[in-house]
Parts: structure tokens; C-alpha cells; sequence
């Protein structure tokens, strides 16, 4: 049975330009709830709010954002305590180009979510991203570090690609791994 070391090392050979170790075969693990974020809600009001994110998300998988955003408008409206809906109102308003907007919601949605959770792993991956975009790398990192600690591997991955020095040992890895697999003396015979 091979070792966590040992799975490492085959990562490291399959996969050159990731950090030593830094791919996991394994999925991304669940994020830690909010014990209360459903069990405070009236499970009728849930059901219904979860339904209308549900068909916000299909409209927003099929290009209809305007569709998606009513939707999700009307879970906020039903269940203003809850910040799912402000998460992905957030990923809407972002599609559409209203970011300052989106900001808003994530803000919220962090906010309810206590920073914790799956809410908030994504949410703060979305910030993440918009504050890089926006010029921000530093306050992006941040969001991805959260987000990091939350269970997400998109941002761990992120974070590496964030890193000059990260990036160069893998670029010295990679030309390692390269000399090794084609030794001089081969090509005399």
C-alpha cells in the first residue's frame, strides 16, 4: 500500500508543473456547515427558496441571467436570513458585468454565513477571483486563503499560481524531470 509520501512523489512525476504534492487524487473534502444555516429556517420557506435557486441556476446555464436573477431575487425576498441566494445573485450579477453589485451580495452573503461553510468557501473564491481581476492580487490571495481553508482546491490552486516562488521550483522541477527522462548515454547506442 503506497504512502501519502509515496502518492506525493507519483503526483510530482505525473504532474511536473504542480507543486510537490499539491495535486490530491482525492475529491475536495465538505466544507463544515453553520450548524444552524437550514435547521433555523421553517422547512416549508426552505423548500421553496431552494427551489427558486435551483431554477436560477438553470436559467443561468442557459445564458437567461435576466430569468436567473429574478429568481434569485425571489429567494433573497423569502428567506433574507439565508445566504445562499445572495451567493449565487452574486454569480449573476457578476455574469451580467454588475460587479459592484455582486460585491454587495457576497459581502451578504459572508455575512450570514459567518464566514463559514460552504456558502462562504464559495463566496469568497468569487471575491477572490473579482478582486484579482479587479487589480487587487493581494485582497484576492486573502479571499483564496479563506477559501482555502474551507476545503476549496480551486483556490488552493489559486494560491499557487500566485506565487513566483512556487512557480519557479515547479519550472526547476519540470527540467529535472525532463533531463531524467531522456539520459545522455541513450543516444550513442
Amino acid at each position: 500500500m503506497a504512502t501519502a509520501k509515496d502518492r506525493a512523489v507519483l503526483q510530482s512525476l505525473f504532474h511536473p508543473n504542480a507543486p510537490f504534492g499539491g495535486i490530491s487524487t482525492e475529491e475536495e473534502g465538505e466544507p463544515q456547515m453553520v450548524p444552524e444555516e437550514e435547521g433555523a429556517f421553517d422547512p416549508e420557506l426552505l423548500r421553496q427558496a431552494t427551489a427558486l435557486e435551483t431554477e436560477g441556476v438553470a436559467a443561468a446555464e442557459t445564458g437567461d441571467l435576466d430569468g436567473a436573477l429574478k429568481k434569485f431575487d425571489q429567494a433573497v425576498q423569502l428567506l433574507p436570513e439565508r445566504a445562499s441566494a445572495y451567493n449565487n445573485r452574486a454569480q449573476a450579477l457578476r455574469l451580467k458585468g454588475d460587479v459592484a453589485s455582486a460585491l454587495k451580495d457576497l459581502e451578504a452573503a459572508l455575512m450570514l454565513s459567518q464566514g463559514a461553510g460552504r456558502v462562504a468557501c464559495q463566496s469568497f473564491v468569487q471575491r477572490g477571483l473579482i478582486r484579482h481581476l479587479q487589480g487587487h492580487p493581494e485582497e484576492g490571495r486573502r479571499d483564496f486563503e479563506q477559501a482555502a481553508r474551507l476545503g476549496s482546491l480551486f483556490a488552493r490552486q489559486q494560491l499557487v499560481l500566485m506565487n513566483p516562488y512556487a512557480a519557479l521550483c515547479n519550472q526547476m522541477l519540470a527540467q529535472v524531470m525532463k533531463e531524467l527522462s531522456s539520459p545522455r548515454g541513450q543516444e550513442e547506442e
